[in-house]
């Protein structure tokens, strides 16, 4: 596994170990690939690390972001359309804005601040402890090619 530097790999795993998690080679590989590519589908991460570890298999993939999320090392989220995506940022209550024109998808900061940001009309019985909001809209380039098909 090509880690930058000794310390980078064993930042991640003191990461793993924080959460209750033994560490392995598909562990350290699959949280690594999220720290350099958030917002990843699991067949993002199966791709991002096959090569150096050519034993794992998706589902070995979908077992660690399956751990890991439920240990609350990474997060798992749901934008309309596309497959659940995962990221390392945790910890915090923001939330996403997605074009809907060429998939870019980037972090928004909540305003407010704490979780759940949102209260919804009827609980239903439930303790509300998080809101999860996606942003939708044209990013700034997919804005001027609309623009400039609508010009021509």
């Amino acid at each position: 596994m090509t880690f930058s530097t000794p310390a980078v790999r064993e930042v991640l795993a003191d990461r793993i170990r924080a959460v209750g998690l033994k560490v392995t080679a598909p562990r350290l590989a699959v949280l690594h690939t999220l720290q350099n590519a958030p917002h990843s589908s699991a067949e993002q991460v199966f791709a991002g690390l096959r090569e150096e570890l050519p034993g794992t298999s998706t589902q070995a993939v979908y077992g660690v972001l399956t751990s890991f999320t439920a240990a609350g090392l990474v997060r798992r989220f749901d934008p309309a359309g596309s497959p659940a995506l995962y990221e390392c940022r945790v910890g915090d209550n923001h939330h996403h804005v997605v074009c809907v024109r060429c998939g870019d998808l980037r972090d928004v900061d909540c305003v407010i601040g704490e979780a759940p940001c949102l209260t919804p009309s009827d609980t239903s019985g439930f303790s509300i402890f998080a809101a999860e909001v996606t942003f939708t809209g044209l990013c700034a380039d997919c804005q001027a090619a609309v623009a400039e098909l609508e010009a021509s």
